[in-house]
């Protein structure tokens, strides 16, 4: 199967965190459609951009994922009118050790939650990591964004 994501995610330190230049975040709106063990449908609006994504059954740190890109405006419509669950969150990009990692910070609900995360070309990839990162929570499903749309960080005991 080709579309395949292989994906580690770590809690951020937040004050190394504030060290790091990082340029400007581009807010990520997001939706969930259908949340199951099975797979999750979300609709994303990102800066400008609309996209609808499936992802299937997760394996640890692998599943398959099947992402398209949908017209801004109906990526909005789908959000207001059809999700059972909502996160937001500011992106940012940022390069270390030859890789992209994608650093979010939560908004609204999970405010003070910092997550990044790095996608692998393999399960065994070799991973240079920032100081900022604190540890891995790679297949905790507490920090998966379907789950933070329905049990918001700022909940948690």
């Amino acid at each position: 199967m080709k579309n395949i994501e292989i994906e580690k995610k770590f809690l951020v330190d937040h004050k190394k965190w504030q060290l790091v230049p990082k340029g400007t975040g581009i807010l990520f709106d997001q939706g969930y459609l259908s949340i199951d063990k099975d797979k999750v449908v979300r609709v994303r609006a990102a800066g400008d951009k609309g996209y609808i994504t499936v992802k299937g059954a997760s394996e640890s740190m692998v599943r398959p994922e099947y992402e398209y890109v949908i017209p801004y405006s109906d990526a909005i419509e789908l959000i207001c009118n059809f999700s059972i669950g909502r996160v937001k969150k500011l992106r940012y990009d940022v390069e270390f050790g030859g890789r992209r990692w994608e650093v979010d910070e939560f908004q609204g609900d999970n405010f003070g939650l910092i997550l990044a995360e790095i996608e692998l070309e393999n399960s065994d990839c070799v991973i240079d990591y920032p100081d900022w990162i604190l540890h891995e929570v790679t297949g905790d499903q507490r920090y998966y964004n379907s789950y933070l749309s329905h049990y918001p960080f700022n909940a948690w005991s």
